[in-house]
């Protein structure tokens, strides 16, 4: 399956998820409500996946935890925030980059319509995906 088949099946699995619970749970609480939508939905996943970094000769691990990474090629990255700020945007970018998958999902659920805050980023060329 191409990632953006995959996106796709993603962002289902969470409008389905909004649809139910609205914009009011916790962070955690949505992404276990993720975890069942996307199996659901036939995914594979892992969730909480620790990424190391290397600064100045030295292996930091955990440097970061990823939400998710969907069928080892698409990153997804929870947020329950009034607005998606840069900061947010640029930490998906950073996670893509540093992983060197090609597609990353930023899926903020404190919105009225789910459709409203979905954030894709690319670290690949397009016809690729």
């Amino acid at each position: 399956m191409r990632p953006n088949e995959i996106s796709y099946r993603i962002i289902g699995a969470a409008m389905r998820v909004h649809t139910d619970k609205g914009p009011s749970l916790v962070e955690s609480a949505y992404e276990k409500c993720m975890c069942h939508a996307m199996t659901k939905a036939g995914l594979q996943f892992r969730r909480q996946v620790a990424l190391p970094v290397d600064y100045d000769g030295v292996r930091i691990s955990p440097a970061f935890k990823i939400d998710f990474i969907v069928e080892t090629c698409v990153v997804v990255e929870i947020k329950c925030v009034e607005k998606v700020l840069a900061v947010h945007e640029a930490q998906l970018l950073s996670y893509i980059k540093l992983t060197g998958l090609p597609l990353g999902l930023l899926l903020n659920f404190k919105v009225a319509h789910m459709r409203d805050d979905i954030t894709r980023k690319v670290n690949a060329p397009e016809r690729d995906l």
